[in-house]
């Protein structure tokens, strides 16, 4: 059979690179064949983490960080595929998800806005690129976002078994599998590694909690805790979404100002407990028990997973290395295949997962001639 081609780049909440993946979707399961992170330069996530918060001069910014957002990424395809001896005359297309720098579906009138100029990659390159995934949704009246569960459906549901696929990275979002195509569910739980890496970064200048180490060496203040998770959103109903919009650097200083006296430690402690329990509140909803699948950076945190499975005495917890796919690239895979459904004219929403009015085909091609 044929080779079937694509390239997935996705740049999350956590800004913490490119991850560019190639993909063979010609078999029955999609097939890495090549994976390659471009680290993104001081200067551009400076200039991102600026600009996901209201500013001066917006337009302009926006408008120079897209043409920047398109050439990074676009590096990264070449980069990828300089890895590898395919062609890149046999790339059917490339499925960018552009970096998010605002997502407000909840306005009267709603939008979400990706920057990472297609055409410049498209250029680049010399692929043709498919992207814009999220906005078709939105004019749907959905949420657009989250996408991966019609990825997730595809890939792991088993018919019989009830799945739940836990992709944790700034944002944490999560895909309910029952067992039956009919009831596949979806939506952002709330934060996932976004606001333990901006304490890390912020007290110490480290990256991220390698395993949830500086979490453990703490002790989680429950008075603390509490507030953070009366939070509003953690009370909504699905379909929902969210964002550095809603859980960023301003929002947590603004919480921890009755805290002060806390040791740092203690409070990497409380937010790695915020994160694992507004995770496991939400999939209790869904159901007591299953088997739980996690992707995303969360997955290499062990302090996270040990803390996770503690919640969840019902669930058999993995990641998605079980089920044939590295958590470490498994929405780069998901975008690559957005691109497949978009190339084939196949619809890629879930209207139960986005709230969207119906099935769409998702994003718009952008050619490289």
């Amino acid at each position: 059979m044929k080779n079937a081609y694509y390239i997935g780049l996705m740049s999350g909440t956590s800004m913490d690179g490119v991850d560019a993946v190639l993909v063979d979707f010609s078999g029955p399961q999609p097939q890495l064949i090549a994976s390659h992170t471009e680290a993104i330069p001081s200067h551009l996530l400076k200039g991102l983490q600026r600009l996901c918060l209201p500013g001066p001069d917006e337009i302009n910014r926006l408008g120079r960080l897209d043409r920047n957002v398109g050439e990074l990424f676009a590096l990264a395809v070449n980069n990828l595929l300089t890895k590898t001896q395919i062609a890149k005359q046999e790339i059917i297309a490339i499925g960018s998800h552009g970096q998010t720098v605002r997502h407000m579906p909840n306005l009267e009138v709603g939008f979400t806005l990706q920057i990472g100029d297609p055409n410049t990659i498209a250029i680049e390159t010399g692929i043709d690129v498919i992207a814009d995934f999220r906005r078709k949704d939105i004019a749907l009246g959905g949420q657009g976002a989250p996408l991966v569960p019609a990825f997730h459906q595809q890939t792991f549901a088993e018919i019989g078994k009830k799945r739940i696929i836990l992709n944790i990275g700034g944002i944490a979002n999560v895909t309910y599998l029952p067992g039956n195509s009919e009831h596949v569910l979806g939506f952002d739980t709330g934060p996932g590694n976004t606001l333990i890496d901006a304490w890390i970064q912020q007290v110490k200048s480290e990256p991220f909690d390698k395993d949830g180490e500086w979490a453990a060496s703490g002790k989680t203040d429950p008075d603390l805790l509490a507030q953070l998770l009366s939070h509003p959103y953690f009370s909504l109903a699905y379909p929902k979404s969210t964002g550095r919009e809603l859980f960023n650097q301003a929002w947590l200083e603004q919480q921890l100002s009755p805290f002060n006296q806390l040791d740092e430690e203690d409070i990497q402690s409380t937010l790695l407990d915020l994160t694992c329990h507004s995770i496991a509140q939400d999939i209790i909803k869904l159901s007591n028990e299953g088997e739980l699948f996690v992707c995303g950076g969360g997955a290499f945190n062990g302090q996270l997973m040990q803390r996770l499975a503690a919640l969840l005495p019902g669930y058999t917890l993995d990641t998605t290395s079980a089920l044939g796919v590295d958590p470490k690239w498994a929405e780069g895979i998901a975008f690559a295949w957005l691109a497949m459904r978009n190339h084939l004219g196949l619809p890629a929403n879930l209207p139960a997962v986005t709230g969207a009015s119906r099935e769409a085909v998702l994003g718009g091609r952008f050619s490289a001639k």
